[in-house]
């Protein structure tokens, strides 16, 4: 686990090769096929120094949540160990994980029409009326979440519509105490200049390697309402290619959309109980 840009891949795969392991990727982006580029995918060294699982795994309009995501990737790690490997977890969708390893509330399922209701509501009055909203509702969650997480602002919004029960209640019932698998906990740290400059080189790595043609091909494929089109990085070539950004301003925007998220992860590591490894170039010379 670790940040955006952290180092996580590269280390996970040479931890691979040194104990006999497999990835099961928990990565929101890289588990959809065709958002390839954008999302930091394994390349063809990657995959063939070390199997990888649930990436390129769903279809672009395919909805996937932390539910769906941990149901495939626990079968997953049954196969990897049927076969006497050992599966490495690595990723940044940290929800995802949690909801591996602890399970989560038993809410109840999302509501599609509901759910692109609160989407309206975002793109007309702002993602910060919208956490306003469950703020009044459920003051507990909105503390938690930060206005502009759409998904689980409106999820908890989604749950106290249904049943009149604030999300944080549930998930206090809920209590995420007994662990379903045994695991260890590693978060890949460094210094956020460090990061920043590691966001930055892959960021234009990304844009000369042909982010801006993965992107307008997905929009020519239907894809514009993906997902995944919404996400860090995406989002902001999206809205170039739409002109809504200028050219020459969309790797500075990619960068500072990265840098906030990358600063959210790390909020979310600091109270995880991690073993932390140093992610510094001394360290890990090749950030993913």
């Amino acid at each position: 686990m670790g940040p955006t840009a952290s180092g996580k891949t590269a280390l996970a795969v040479a931890l691979c090769e040194r104990i006999g392991g497999e990835v099961v990727s928990a990565d929101s982006i890289q588990v959809y096929r065709q958002f390839d580029i954008g999302s930091g995918k394994p390349g063809r060294e990657e995959l063939a120094r070390a199997p990888h699982h649930l990436v390129s795994a769903i279809d672009p309009l395919e909805h996937i949540d932390a539910a769906g995501w941990a149901a495939l990737a626990a079968r997953a790690i049954a196969d990897v160990r049927a076969r006497g490997r050992i599966p490495i977890v690595c990723g940044g969708t940290f929800l995802w994980i949690k909801a591996l390893l602890y399970g989560l509330a038993d809410a109840p399922a999302g509501n599609a029409a509901m759910r692109e209701g609160f989407r309206r509501v975002a793109e007309i009055e702002g993602r910060a009326a919208l956490h306003a909203r469950l703020r009044a509702v459920d003051p507990a969650s909105a503390e938690r979440l930060h206005p502009n997480d759409f998904i689980r602002v409106s999820r908890a919004l989604e749950v106290y519509e249904i049943t009149s029960k604030p999300m944080s209640e549930w998930q206090k019932e809920h209590g995420f105490a007994t662990a379903r698998h045994a695991s260890q906990l590693f978060g890949l740290v460094c210094s956020p200049a460090v990061l920043t400059q590691r966001i930055r080189a892959r960021a234009a790595g990304w844009l000369a390697g042909g982010w801006i043609e993965e992107v307008e091909s997905l929009r020519e494929r239907g894809f514009d309402e993906a997902r995944a089109m919404r996400s860090v990085g995406y989002a902001e070539v999206r809205a170039m290619l739409a002109g809504e950004l200028r050219h020459h301003e969309l790797e500075t925007a990619i960068v500072r959309a990265t840098r906030v998220f990358a600063r959210r992860q790390a909020t979310w590591l600091n109270h995880v109980p991690v073993t932390w490894i140093d992610a510094s170039p001394s360290a890990h010379d090749h950030p993913s």
